[in-house]
C-alpha cells in the first residue's frame, strides 16, 4: 500500500530480519527495553492481562482496567545520540515475534506540521491519525489474540507537541496539539491494537496534557564507562586491544576536565569507531596508540540544552 509522503516518512512492516539485528546490537539498554516490551504487550494484547489475572489469581483483577484506560502513549525522553530513535524504529521486531503478530509502524513525518496555513497543521495531523485508525485491525470480541497491530512513531515530538503555555505559540501550533491530543484520545476510546511512541530532546518542552497521558517516560542517558567500554569491547572483538587499553579508551569518552559530558552511544558508534577502522585501513592494524590518538581527535556531541 502507497505511503501519504504529507503524512507519513515510511511504513515499515514487522517481523523483519533488518530490524532484528539493529535491535540485537543496541547497548547499554536492557532495562528499558524489558519495560518497553511488557509495556507495549499489554496495550496491543489486553487480552494477555486478563488470561494473567485469571491464571494467577483466579479471578478478573479491578486493576486490569486500570491499565486497559491508559492512553497508548509511550514517551522516549532524554540526551542526544542515547539511542531514543534507535530503539522506536526496532522494539517492534521482537514485539511482533513475541505476540506472533504482524505490526505496522507509520513514522509521521515532520511535513504534519504543515506550510503555517490556517487549519492545515490540524487537517494533517487529523488525517493521519484516522489512516492510522483505518489500517489497525480492530480488537476482537471475547478477549481474543488481536490480527495485528500498528504503531506511531512521532520523532522530534518538541516539533508538534510544544507546550501551549508558551505566550509566543502560534494559534496555528496550539490547534495542531490540540488535534495531536484529540488524536491520542481518540485511539485509546477506539480500543484499538495501536500505540503512539514519541521521542524527544526536550520532556519539559511537551504540553503538559500530553506528558499526563504518557502510560510511560523512559529516560535514556549517555553511556557510562561500564556501558563504554562493553561497546568498545564488543565492536573492537578481533583487534586484540587489551582490557587496560579498552578501559583507557572507555575513560578517555568519559567527562573530563572543561567537559562535564561524555561520548553518546551514536558519538562512539557512527563517528568513532569508523574513524579508528579507516585511520588504520589500508596498511594498518588498530592499536591502543592508534584508537587513543583517533579519540584525541574527536569532540562528543554537546547536550540538548532546552530553551
Amino acid at each position: 500500500m502507497s505511503v501519504n509522503k504529507d503524512l507519513f516518512e515510511t511504513v515499515l512492516t514487522y517481523p523483519d530480519p533488518a530490524m532484528q539485528a539493529r535491535y540485537a546490537a543496541l547497548c547499554g539498554l536492557d532495562e528499558v527495553q524489558a519495560h518497553l516490551s511488557k509495556e507495549a504487550e499489554t496495550l496491543l494484547r489486553p487480552d494477555l492481562l486478563e488470561k494473567w489475572s485469571k491464571d494467577h489469581h483466579g479471578t478478573h483483577l479491578p486493576a486490569i482496567d486500570l491499565l486497559r484506560r491508559r492512553p497508548p502513549l509511550i514517551i522516549f525522553a532524554g540526551d542526544v545520540g542515547t539511542g531514543k530513535t534507535e530503539l522506536a524504529m526496532t522494539f517492534a521486531d521482537p514485539l511482533a515475534r513475541a505476540m506472533d503478530l504482524e505490526i505496522e509502524l507509520f513514522n509521521l513525518s515532520l511535513r504534519a506540521r504543515g506550510s503555517g496555513a490556517v487549519g492545515e497543521m490540524t487537517r494533517l495531523i487529523s488525517n493521519a491519525f484516522a489512516e492510522l485508525r483505518a489500517r489497525c485491525p480492530k480488537l476482537p470480541d471475547g478477549g481474543r489474540k488481536p490480527t495485528g497491530a500498528a504503531v506511531l512513531l512521532i520523532d522530534e515530538a518538541d516539533a508538534l507537541a510544544q507546550s501551549r503555555e508558551l505566550a509566543q505559540m502560534h494559534h496555528e501550533d496550539r490547534a495542531g496539539v490540540n488535534a495531536l491530543i484529540r488524536g491520542i484520545d481518540d485511539l485509546a476510546n477506539a480500543h484499538l491494537p495501536c500505540l503512539v511512541i514519541m521521542c524527544t530532546n526536550r520532556l519539559s518542552a511537551l504540553d503538559p496534557a500530553v506528558r499526563r497521558r504518557a502510560a510511560a517516560v523512559f529516560d535514556f542517558k549517555r553511556p557510562s564507562l561500564v556501558l563504554r567500554k562493553k561497546l568498545l569491547t564488543d565492536q573492537l572483538a578481533g583487534t586484540r586491544l587489551t582490557d587496560k587499553e579498552i578501559t583507557a579508551l572507555a575513560d578517555m569518552l568519559g567527562e573530563s576536565k572543561g567537559r562535564d559530558y561524555g561520548f553518546t552511544f551514536s558519538d562512539i558508534t557512527q563517528r568513532l569507531i569508523p574513524a579508528i577502522v579507516l585511520a588504520a585501513y589500508p596498511h594498518e592494524k588498530i592499536t591502543g596508540t592508534l584508537a587513543l590518538r583517533v579519540a584525541a581527535t574527536i569532540q562528543p556531541t554537546p547536550p540538548f540544552k532546552a530553551e
